[in-house]
């Protein structure tokens, strides 16, 4: 347990840190703090706080950053999440300007955190593969491409473009459609393509230009039971101090190319999660930080927002901003369905 005075040390290292970067030291510390303490005894609690593990010294400076311990405490018994009605004003403004789908919202949503934040942000929508394929619906655009909307079970629906290599009549783009329809009608989304192989000489049979809506729908299903994540504000990383080495950058870019891991790191309890270093193995780098924030659609169709950066980022802000972008979602998809 802190002393009301090392409580107030410590969350002003973290403040201090979070806004400059550099570590924090007693003399510092004379200027920030609003009760009065000598540099003496200063050094004594940022000591005593480095031995709880809250503290840790660098190697080049004689000031103090948080640990990753630290900044679990902070989170856990200092943070305070209030966002100003200002700014959920101008959120909120940004929808009004005209009607987006879900997949617009959610999108927007992501580039919102990161142009606010100066993070990477992700959000990852619902998982289609568990569920089953319940109807095909087809609309030409022109002889050589369409747009096609897929509608699940879970009442998850996903539209697909298709560009098509030589021109394809109407009838065959419709007789392909009805066939799927027929054929694949409550399998589920992850075996629609090994489906698909079983039903093409009925297609051959049927299609003239069978081989090319074949291979189009085969890469629309296809993207369709992948991993539905978009990223967005990666080059910000390129401004953060933690990642100026060109190693470590690649290694971070790496990790956001790899949607198996947001995948795994979606799979908690609860709506607000957040994750520090790496506490739980799946980041596989100390000084990253991620948070999520999930978002319900109905009771089976959720998504997640996330937030990616170092772990000298400004949880409360942070986290007001992603649980109030959640119900946002939440609210627009709700008044659209």
């Amino acid at each position: 347990m802190l002393s009301e005075r090392q409580a107030v040390i410590f969350k002003t290292i973290v403040d201090e840190f979070t806004k400059t970067a550099e570590p924090v030291g007693s003399k510092t510390l004379v200027n920030l703090l609003s009760m009065r303490c000598s540099s003496a005894t200063i050094r004594n609690e940022m000591a005593a706080l480095e031995e709880m593990g809250l503290l840790e010294k660098t190697h080049t400076s004689s000031g103090r950053i948080p640990s990753s311990k630290g900044y679990r405490f902070y989170v856990e018994n200092m943070m305070e999440t209030q966002l100003d009605d200002n700014v959920k004003h101008s959120l909120q403004q940004v929808f009004q300007e005209r009607h987006y789908t879900l997949d617009e919202i959610v999108k927007k949503s992501c580039d919102i955190l990161s142009q606010m934040t100066n993070l990477t942000s992700l959000v990852l929508g619902p998982d289609s593969r568990c569920q089953r394929l319940q109807h095909i619906q087809l609309f030409p655009i022109s002889e050589r491409s369409a747009v096609a909307v897929f509608i699940t079970d879970h009442g998850h629906t996903e539209n697909k473009t298709f560009q098509f290599d030589t021109t394809v009549s109407l009838n065959d783009i419709q007789t392909c459609c009805n066939l799927l329809n027929d054929k694949l009608c409550g399998t589920p989304i992850s075996s629609v393509v090994e489906k698909m192989k079983e039903i093409k000489p009925l297609l051959a049979a049927s299609v003239s230009r069978h081989e090319v809506l074949f291979q189009a729908f085969v890469n629309a299903f296809i993207r369709f039971a992948s991993d539905n994540v978009y990223c967005s504000g990666q080059s910000n990383m390129l401004y953060q101090p933690e990642f100026a080495d060109i190693e470590r950058l690649k290694q971070l870019m790496k990790m956001l190319e790899d949607s198996s891991v947001w995948r795994q790191l979606a799979n908690t309890e609860g709506d607000l999660a957040i994750r520090i270093g790496n506490d739980n193995g799946v980041l596989q780098m100390d000084d990253v930080s991620v948070i999520t924030s999930k978002f319900h659609l109905n009771a089976q169709k959720e998504g997640q927002l996330m937030i990616v950066g170092p772990t000298r980022m400004q949880y409360d802000r942070v986290v007001a901003l992603m649980e109030y972008m959640s119900k946002v979602i939440e609210e627009l998809y709700s008044e659209e369905y």
